[in-house]
């Protein structure tokens, strides 16, 4: 894609019980393909993200192939490291790494505090495409997907997995309808490497008597998320863990404010109470109460998409080229 060869080289998985194999089989199901790129172009270091298994199969592939690798530290590191096996595969392939990246301060304390070196340990945020994520038209956004002009929209996109937390924000809808009697809940998303639990959001929603009110979209290519995004008056995740969530910057490039739970580094992207409110994870009353007031509020988009426009993917690549370029 985007002229770049992608290449999904296979690897063994037992599941359970030997998961903490994974990045061993993985650098060894990776082997022969690196093997015919170094013949192709000599490639000089291993970019890898997330921790384990991909970062610790890097630091494999990294000694075999004498390259210096780094790893990216993206958010499941978090509940990977309560897996004893799994937090010390972690901790050997941040020590084996030549450097490390971390998408959050949050993320960069909480393997220092497992034992990784806090001195090679670089935080860098991600970032967002602006020339996906824009603002696009609200009167034509909501035509396209038949979302009449007086109607409050919320949305939220991820994998339909139980941490992004859909069922939250579904379970408080009945009292903001109460007062915002036209309001209709977006849910972009499908299933993920984590599960599917749309069946289970779909009875919740009918068990409620919200079918009028909640509208599942499925999974959408990036390039076609900013029609409903720019449809929408208010994101909102109620996630349990994150590392530095794109989902929100990409929002904010579509001008939304964001209402989330203080959890990983989402309070570092929502840093400001124009940008958004972040609360914490598992209060109901207070997600209910911020959405109702998010719903009121009139936002400065201007301010939200400048922020986002601060935090372009331009930004963060060239921190990222200039560390590749030392190790080499």
């Amino acid at each position: 894609q985007s002229g770049i060869t992608i290449y999904h080289p296979r690897f063994f998985s037992i599941p359970v019980l030997f998961r903490a194999s994974d990045g061993f089989f993985m650098a060894l199901g990776s082997l022969l393909t690196l093997y015919r790129l170094k013949k192709e172009f000599g490639f000089n270091l291993i970019d890898s993200h997330f921790a384990f298994p991909d970062g610790y199969a890097a630091t494999l592939l990294g000694q075999w192939f004498r390259v210096p690798v780094t790893i990216t530290l993206r958010g499941t590191e978090v509940p990977l490291s309560k897996i004893t096996a799994r937090k010390a595969k972690i901790l050997v392939a941040l020590k084996r790494a030549t450097r490390v990246f971390s998408v959050s301060n949050s993320l960069k304390s909480h393997v220092v505090s497992l034992g990784a070196e806090a001195e090679k340990v670089r935080v860098v945020g991600n970032g967002v495409d602006l020339e996906k994520f824009n603002p696009i038209d609200r009167r034509e956004a909501r035509k396209q997907l038949k979302i009449p002009v007086d109607v409050k929209v919320l949305i939220s996109v991820g994998g339909l997995v139980e941490r992004k937390g859909f069922h939250r924000v579904i379970e408080v809808l009945p009292e903001l309808i109460k007062i915002h009697s036209k309001l209709l809940f977006l849910i972009v998303g499908g299933e993920s490497p984590e599960g599917n639990i749309r069946n289970q959001l779909e009875k919740q929603v009918e068990q409620l008597g919200l079918q009028d009110n909640v509208r599942f979209l499925g999974a959408m290519p990036s390039n076609e998320l900013k029609k409903p995004l720019s449809a929408a008056d208010i994101f909102v995740l109620a996630t349990a863990n994150e590392g530095w969530a794109n989902v929100f910057l990409e929002a904010m490039g579509c001008g939304l404010p964001v209402i989330t739970t203080e959890v990983g580094g989402n309070r570092e992207v929502i840093c400001r109470d124009e940008l958004g409110t972040v609360i914490p994870f598992g209060e109901r009353e207070r997600l209910k109460n911020a959405l109702l007031k998010a719903l009121e509020k009139k936002w400065d988009n201007k301010a939200i998409l400048s922020y986002a426009a601060d935090n372009s993917w331009d930004s963060r690549v060239e921190v990222l080229v200039e560390e590749f370029e030392s190790l080499v």
